[in-house]
C-alpha cells in the first residue's frame, strides 16, 4: 500500500549517547575528589545511554512486579517476581558500586564516585530504592558491631543474588527499610508494631507496616516498641536454619510512578529480629539510613532533572517551526536556559553534599556540622523543584512529550516521590529547624561555605544578608519555615554556581533566583543573558 504521506521533522531517538557528558557533574566530580573515578562514570554512563539499558528501564517500569501470596498447594510463600530487566538493571547497579560499596573504598571521594554513578545510571528511578536503601543501611548497623561483622561485608559486596537464601550464605545481600505505619505517616512514634525480647536474645515482632519497599530484600531494618522504648532491629527474609521469617506481604502498592519497585504493606506476625543499637534509641538509629536515603533523593531528582533537560534540548535543537529551529526561538531558548540552570544548580549542590558525605564519614567533624543543615535544606528545595522542572520539560516536546514512547511521562511521575520520599516537604523544612536549634555549629558551618563567595555578585549578598536576617527573627519561625529553607536553598546553590558554574550560568541564577528579577515560572529569565551558552551545556553527542 503507498505511503499517504513523507515523514519529516521528526527528532531523531535519544540513544547512543554518554550520560556523564555533563560538564557540571564532571566539574565537580573533579572538585569534590573523585577525578580518578572518571573513566568508570563515562563507561557507565555510555551504558545508560544505551538502546539495551533504555529498553532495560522501560520494560522494568511497564512490567510491573507481582505479588505470589500462596503457591499452588496453599502454602504461603510472600513472593514477589520481576521482570528479567528488573535484574539486570539491580545487577548493573550493584556491581557498579551503587549499592554499598562505597563504605569497604578506602580511597577519597569513593561517595563521591558512586554520587556521580547514581546521577548518570537514570534508566529506571524505581530499582534506585533498594540500592539507595542498602547503600544507607550500613552506616545504622554499625550500631550493632556484632551484627555488623557478619553483614557489612556481604551489604558492601559487588554482587547481586537475587535467590532467597539464609543471608549469610549469600554472595551479597540487598537491604530495605520497614518504619511507617497506617496511623502514623511521618510520625514514626506513633507505630504500633511489638518487640518482645527473648531468652536467646533476640526479639519477636509483631504489627503492620504500612510501606516496606523492595520486599524481597535480603534484611530490613524495622522500628518496634521494645521494653525500653521504640527501638531498631535486623529482621532477615530467611532466618539462619533456612526456615522463612513469618513476615507475610498483604498486598503491593498501587503507585503513582515507581512501578518497577514493589513498595508494599507487610506484617509481623511474631518475625524473629536482632537489636540495633539500644532500646529507646530506635529514632537515632534509624536516622543514619534516612540521611543517606535522603542524599539519595537530592541526587535522585538531580538525575531526573538532567535526563529532561537534555531531551528538551535535543527535542527543539532537531524539531522546526515557523521557518526555524524550536532552539533558535527566543522564548523557547528562554525556557531551555532556565532548565538547564535549575539542573545544573541541583547537580552542583547534590555533588557537594556527596563530597560532605565522603568527608565525614572520614573524620571531618567541620564537613559533618555543614552536611547536617545543608543536606534537610537541600533535600526540601531541590526535590520541591523537580516536578515542576519536568513537566517544564514535558511541555517543550508538546504532545509528543505527553505520550509514554517520549519517556518524559515516566520522569513526570518519578519525581513527585522524592520530594515525599524520607520525609516530605514539611517534614523537611521543620528538620532544617531541628538542625539549627540543636546544632547551632551546623548554622556556622553552613554560611562558612556559603561566604565563600562573598563579593563576587552583589545580588548573592544581598540573598544572604535578606536570610540572615529572616534568621534573627525567632517570631513564628515553624510558620516561615518553608520561606526560609527556600531561602538557605538558593544562597547556597548561588554561591557554588558563583564559585564554580560558567558566568553565564551563574548569572542566570542570580539574576533570577537571587535577584527576583524572574518571573517565577520557568522560562522568565530575563534579557541581556548569554542564554545560548546556557542551553549548550544541556548538548549531548547522539550516535
Amino acid at each position: 500500500m503507498p505511503a499517504t504521506h513523507e515523514v519529516t521533522n521528526q527528532v531523531p531517538p535519544l540513544v547512543g549517547h554518554d550520560t556523564a557528558q555533563d560538564p557540571a557533574l564532571l566539574a565537580a566530580l573533579d572538585r569534590e575528589g573523585a577525578g580518578w573515578a572518571a573513566e568508570e562514570v563515562h563507561a557507565l554512563g555510555r551504558l545508560a545511554g544505551s538502546t539495551e539499558a533504555q529498553e532495560w528501564g522501560r520494560l522494568a517500569e511497564r512490567v510491573p512486579p507481582v505479588l505470589r501470596t500462596h503457591d499452588r498447594w496453599g502454602h504461603r510463600v510472600d513472593e514477589v517476581e520481576y521482570v528479567p530487566a528488573y535484574h539486570q538493571l539491580m545487577r548493573t547497579a550493584v556491581e557498579q558500586g551503587l549499592a554499598g560499596a562505597p563504605w569497604a573504598d578506602d580511597r577519597d571521594g569513593a561517595h563521591v564516585a558512586r554520587a556521580a554513578k547514581f546521577l548518570v545510571w537514570n534508566v529506571d528511578a524505581g530499582h534506585g530504592c533498594p540500592v539507595s536503601m542498602t547503600y544507607a543501611v550500613v552506616p545504622a548497623l554499625r550500631a550493632a558491631p556484632d551484627l555488623a561483622s557478619t553483614y557489612e561485608p556481604l551489604l558492601t559486596a559487588r554482587a547481586y543474588d537475587p535467590v532467597l537464601a539464609v543471608p549469610a550464605d549469600k554472595a551479597g545481600l540487598v537491604a530495605g527499610m520497614s518504619m511507617t505505619e497506617k496511623q502514623g505517616g511521618s510520625d514514626v512514634r506513633a507505630g504500633t508494631t511489638q518487640a518482645v525480647p527473648q531468652a536467646d536474645g533476640t526479639y519477636r515482632l509483631t504489627g503492620h507496616k504500612w510501606f516496606t519497599s523492595a520486599p524481597m530484600s535480603d534484611v530490613f531494618l524495622a522500628l518496634a516498641h521494645a521494653p525500653g522504648g521504640l527501638s531498631c532491629f535486623l529482621v532477615p527474609r530467611v532466618l539462619p536454619d533456612g526456615s522463612r521469617n513469618p513476615m507475610h506481604l498483604m498486598r503491593l502498592k498501587d503507585k503513582l510512578g515507581n512501578k518497577s519497585n514493589a513498595s508494599s504493606e507487610i506484617e509481623y506476625d511474631g518475625a524473629a529480629a536482632w537489636l540495633v543499637g539500644e532500646e529507646g534509641r530506635g529514632v537515632r538509629t534509624i536516622v543514619e539510613m534516612v540521611n543517606m536515603t535522603r542524599l539519595d533523593c537530592t541526587l535522585g531528582t538531580a538525575s531526573g532533572m538532567r535526563t529532561a533537560t537534555v531531551a528538551a534540548v535535543h527535542h527543539a535543537r532537531h524539531r522546526s517551526a515557523f521557518g526555524k529551529h524550536l532552539v533558535d526561538q527566543p522564548l523557547m531558548r528562554n525556557v531551555l536556559a532556565d532548565l538547564v540552570v535549575e539542573s545544573e544548580a541541583a547537580t552542583t549542590v547534590a555533588m557537594r553534599l556527596a563530597g560532605a558525605t565522603d568527608r565525614a564519614t572520614r573524620g571531618d567533624a567541620d564537613e559533618a556540622s555543614f552536611r547536617r543543615l545543608a543536606l534537610a535544606v537541600s533535600k526540601y528545595w531541590v526535590c520541591k523543584r523537580g516536578p515542576a522542572h519536568a513537566g517544564e520539560a514535558m511541555e517543550c516536546l508538546g504532545g509528543n512529550g505527553y505520550v509514554e514512547e517520549s519517556g518524559l511521562p515516566r520522569i513526570y511521575r518519578e519525581l513527585p516521590l522524592l520530594s515525599i520520599w524520607e520525609g516530605s516537604g514539611n517534614v523537611a523544612a521543620l528538620d532544617a529547624l531541628r538542625a539549627m536549634g540543636r546544632e547551632p555549629a551546623s548554622v556556622e558551618h553552613f554560611f562558612t561555605e556559603v561566604e565563600l563567595a562573598a563579593g563576587a555578585d552583589h545580588r548573592l549578598d544581598d540573598a544572604v544578608a535578606m536570610v540572615k536576617k529572616e534568621l534573627s527573627d525567632g517570631a513564628e519561625l515553624e510558620l516561615r519555615a518553608r520561606r526560609v529553607v527556600e531561602q538557605l536553598a538558593l544562597v547556597l546553590q548561588g554561591s557554588l554556581l558563583v564559585r564554580h558554574a560558567p558566568a553565564a550560568v551563574a548569572d542566570a541564577f542570580c539574576a533570577s533566583r537571587l535577584g527576583r528579577d524572574w518571573g517565577g515560572a520557568l522560562g522568565t529569565l530575563p534579557p541581556g543573558l548569554d542564554l545560548g551558552a546556557v542551553v549548550e551545556r544541556a548538548h549531548v553527542d547522539v550516535g
